[in-house]
C-alpha cells in the first residue's frame, strides 16, 4: 500500500489539489478542509485535481472529490477539470459519471505551482460514518447509476445512525 499524500497550491484563485497514492477515507477530512478554502475564497477562480501520482480512490473520497466539483462549479459557473494519467483511475472516475461534472483530462498537467503537503486529521466514529453517508449520497446524486450502487450502502448507514440516535 502506498502513502497518501494531498497537496495543494492556490495561484492566484486557481487551486490545484493533487493526491498521491492510495486515496481513501483518511484523507476525506482533508478534502473537506479544501472545499471550506474554496467556499471562503472571495477570488476563486478555478480548481484542477492532479490525480496523475493515484493509484486508487474509494468510493468515500469520489464522493469528496464530487462534492468538491459542484462546489467549485457553483463559485466559478464552470466545471473543475480533473487529471489522470493512470488508466485504472480514470476508469474509475470514469465509472462514476465524473465527465458531467469535471472535465477529464487524460495529459499530464506542467505547472509551477508550490505545492504543499496538507495535514490530514483523522476523523472520530461519528464524523466518519457521516463523511461515508453524505460522500455516497453526493455521488448518487451524479447519475442513476451511482443512485443504484450505493442505495443499499446509504441506507444501512441512515439506519445505524436511527439506531445510535435511539441509544444515545
Amino acid at each position: 500500500m502506498s502513502q497518501c499524500k494531498v497537496l495543494q497550491a492556490d495561484c492566484s484563485g486557481v487551486y490545484i489539489l493533487k493526491l498521491v497514492g492510495e486515496v481513501r477515507l483518511n484523507a476525506c477530512s482533508t478534502i473537506d478542509s479544501v472545499i471550506e478554502k474554496i467556499s471562503e475564497n472571495p477570488n476563486f477562480r478555478s480548481l484542477v485535481v492532479d490525480l496523475s501520482e493515484t493509484d486508487h480512490l474509494d468510493s468515500t473520497t469520489l464522493g469528496m472529490l464530487a462534492k468538491l466539483a459542484v462546489k467549485a462549479k457553483e463559485k466559478s459557473h464552470f466545471l473543475p477539470s480533473i487529471v489522470s494519467t493512470n488508466p485504472d483511475v480514470t476508469r474509475i472516475v470514469e465509472s462514476m459519471g465524473f465527465d458531467s461534472v469535471f472535465v477529464i483530462t487524460k495529459e499530464p498537467i506542467e505547472s509551477e505551482a508550490d505545492l504543499a503537503e496538507l495535514e490530514q486529521t483523522p476523523l472520530q466514529e461519528d464524523e466518519m460514518r457521516q463523511t461515508v453517508l453524505n460522500a455516497h449520497k453526493v455521488l448518487m446524486d451524479i447519475n442513476e447509476n451511482n443512485h443504484d450502487k450505493f442505495r443499499d450502502l446509504v441506507d444501512a448507514l441512515q439506519g445505524s445512525d436511527v439506531v445510535a440516535t435511539k441509544a444515545s
